[in-house]
């Protein structure tokens, strides 16, 4: 499970085969809208849902799942690339869990991923 204490992820990179990861778990009617990965871990953003997978252990077969719905984010906070800064950052706050934070370096399409999550969670 994410570490909602911890807040943060390892920067992501738009990685559009890390979404075969989690196709197992996506219902009929679930389309993924994005993906992301860091060294093993990553995130896929779906028309319903953002999924973190959390790989454990040395020979990474065990796989920690967390679904988190957009209906539960009550506020969200995006941070685009810059000139000099080429890294965005997507923190989200959910009812009951509290604080996800999303580190993306590289090509990001976050605002899309931004104007997604304001028409699931508004």
């Amino acid at each position: 499970m994410i570490d909602f204490n911890n807040k943060t992820v390892f920067k992501l990179k738009q990685d559009s085969d890390y979404a075969d990861k989690v196709a197992a778990l996506l219902l009929p009617d679930e389309q993924v809208i994005d993906s992301y990965s860091s060294l093993r871990d990553g995130v896929v953003f779906t028309s319903k849902r953002i999924i973190a997978l959390n790989v454990q252990g040395l020979t990474g077969s065990k796989k920690d799942f967390t679904s988190m719905p957009y209906k539960n984010i009550v506020a969200y906070s995006v941070e685009t690339s810059g000139t000099f800064d080429l890294d965005s950052e997507l923190e989200l706050y959910f009812s009951s869990l509290g604080k996800v934070r999303f580190e993306f370096s590289g090509k990001t399409a976050i605002v899309e991923i931004s104007k997604h999550i304001s028409e699931n969670a508004l």
